[in-house]
């Protein structure tokens, strides 16, 4: 599967969970086709490991539901704005993929049938087992539950062995290490200290979720270009949320 000096990669199916903010690039707002490009080419890398890939991007680039909800709009419409978002970068990431030669399919919490596919459990494991990269959209179809609780309840059903959280940071930090220089990564850290640390590598749904079914999260930073690679295979800097 992996080449002489490529990096051994011990996983078989994975999700990878990316904010919508990672799509924006240096912009303050909505997409930035050469940051689309070049996290679809760092997917293809680890796509031509034989790796299955899952993926879920957040909305946050178009549109936030907790903010909108903050200015006075009804919270459950919000947030199905916030869903429709996610499809917009699922279809922008479809289409970066698809450019490189890498077969890809959005399928939607939210049946949409002239855009994507609906969420169809069986169906989307048939796509991962063809090697085509599944990226899930509209959250888990439900108001206030955010991408990252369906991130990780997309990789329960498909059976992924842990979920790569890209961020801007290469890990979990007891501190915004933005804001402090004294701020301390963890190699590893458990989920009960997440959340009680309130470490804000997911909301606490998405973190008891995993915890529940033992999925462990890996948090390392997207910015490092082939980052996703070597992090798959062990290597380089990150975080790793286990039990």
């Amino acid at each position: 599967m992996s080449h002489p000096g490529e990096p051994k990669v011990t996983y078989n199916r994975v999700m990878l969970k990316i904010s919508g903010e990672a799509l924006m690039g240096d912009q303050g707002f909505g997409l930035h086709p050469p940051t689309v490009q070049r996290i679809a080419e760092e997917v293809k890398s680890v796509r031509d490991l034989g790796v299955e890939i899952c993926m879920v991007i957040g909305g946050g680039n178009i549109f936030r539901g907790l903010a909108g909800s903050a200015q006075g709009m009804e919270r459950t419409t919000a947030d199905y704005m916030g869903m429709l978002a996610t499809v917009m970068n699922a279809l922008a990431m479809q289409s970066a993929l698809e450019s490189i030669g890498v077969f890809t399919r959005v399928i939607s919490a939210i049946p949409m049938d002239q855009v994507c596919e609906p969420y169809i459990r069986r169906r989307a494991v048939r796509h991962l087992e063809k090697k085509r990269v599944c990226i899930f959209a509209a959250g888990t179809g439900n108001p206030y539950f955010t991408t990252d609780t369906a991130a990780t309840l997309r990789a329960n059903e498909m059976a992924c062995e842990a979920i790569f959280k890209g961020t801007k940071v290469d890990g979990v930090y007891d501190k915004d290490p933005k804001k402090h220089a004294d701020a301390k990564r963890y190699e590893n850290v458990s989920y009960d200290e997440v959340l009680q640390k309130h470490l804000g590598v997911m909301d606490a749904s998405a973190i008891a979720l995993a915890r529940d079914n033992d999925l462990p999260i890996i948090v390392f930073s997207l910015d490092e270009p082939g980052g996703f690679k070597t992090i798959l295979a062990g290597q380089g800097t990150y975080t790793r949320v286990h039990g």
